[in-house]
Order: structure tokens, then sequence, then C-alpha cells
């Protein structure tokens, strides 16, 4: 089991998250407290960035949904970076896919051009 780590940054669209580690049933609160503090403005983007997650289970997902429903509360937009491919499978497999804006990596992700407008 690896440790979740979240790292907060500000990027010219809104917060970025760096993810690393496990998120799963034991850490997801974690997760959910650092978006619950965030303070997200209509018209942000909140990045979730996920090169560095080795496992996501459904507690996980979870929490990426909640994530969607702040920013959403918010009038904030989200997305997701440089997802592995075995979180890319689950969130196709159960249609997430469709609901998360999901990137290639981060600096994609936060182009001018994503930003909610």
């Amino acid at each position: 089991m690896s440790p979740l780590t979240i790292t907060s940054r500000d990027a010219a669209t809104g917060p970025v998250l760096e993810i690393t580690g496990d998120l799963d049933h034991a850490t997801a609160p974690e997760l959910r407290r650092a978006v619950d503090n965030l303070t997200l403005t209509a018209g942000q983007l909140l990045v979730l960035d996920l090169a560095g997650l080795d496992y996501c289970d459904s507690s996980g997902i979870t929490t990426l949904l909640a994530a969607r429903n702040l920013s959403i509360d918010q009038h904030a937009a989200i997305a997701l970076a440089a997802v592995p491919d075995n979180t890319a499978r689950i969130l196709r497999i159960v249609g997430l896919d469709r609901v998360f804006t999901i990137h290639p990596d981060t600096s994609t992700a936060t182009a001018a051009s994503s930003a909610v407008g």
C-alpha cells in the first residue's frame, strides 16, 4: 500500500491537486478534506493530477465525484489529468469518462483554452 500524498499548487486556470499513492477507503477522506478546503471561484478550473496515482478503488471514485460536485456548486469546472490506465479503464467501464474532462497531462489541462468561459 502506497501512502496518499496530496500536493496543492495554483495554475493560471485555478488550483491543481497532485495526487500520488493509493486512493482507497482508508485515504479517500484525505482527498475529500483537501477538496473541501479549496476555495473555487466561478470560472476556475480544478485539476486533479493523477499521474502518481497507484491505485483507486470505489471510495476513490466516489471522492472524485464529490470533487466534481463541489466544483459545479461553486460554478467552476473540473478536469482529470494524467489518469493511469487502470483508473481510466474503470472510468470508462462505469461511464465516468463522459462525466469528467480528461487530459493527457496537467499542462494540457491548465492551458488557457481549458478554463471555463
